[in-house]
């Protein structure tokens, strides 16, 4: 039988909290801080299509610019969304709204689906594979976090 040590040194150690101070921590706010300093490309805007947070890795994935440009920004008018046709031509109106990050939060349900974006000038076409939840504030949709991958083709 094998021996195994787990060293604590280093480990996050959540905050505690009195349960009347969580609950004014909303799963949105949560989630933001989080995003913020993940490794992974993601991001979480709010019911109105706002950018909260956005990783690092996200940013400059969808080319965003610096994370902290980007918040406070509306998604699609942020985002530089393209059609699949080789055109490449601009995604807008009802079909822009159908991006997963949107979806999910007027569905209030998983979304997932893939987005073509134009991230910059001297990038090609980046399609990414998108995967959206709802966040909720007690009974309502006050957000979405989504996780992105790039596709290859």
């Amino acid at each position: 039988m094998a021996h195994v040590e787990l060293s604590l040194s280093g480990a996050f150690v959540p905050q505690a909290r009195t349960p009347a101070e969580a609950e004014f921590v909303t799963s949105v706010e949560r989630w933001a801080g989080t995003v913020a300093s993940a490794a992974e490309p993601c991001m979480v805007i709010d019911a109105g299509g706002m950018i909260l947070a956005v990783s690092p890795s996200c940013s400059e994935l969808l080319g965003l610019g610096k994370p902290a440009e980007a918040i406070g920004k509306r998604l699609a008018a942020t985002l530089e969304l393209i059609d699949f046709t080789a055109g490449a031509g601009p995604l807008e109106g009802p079909e822009a709204d159908k991006i997963p990050p949107l979806l999910a939060v007027r569905s209030e349900r998983l979304a997932r689906g893939l987005m073509r974006v134009a991230a910059g000038a001297e990038r090609p076409p980046l399609t990414v594979d998108a995967i959206s939840t709802p966040l909720l504030s007690g009974e309502r949709v006050a957000g979405s976090l989504t996780f992105l991958s790039p596709v290859n083709y």
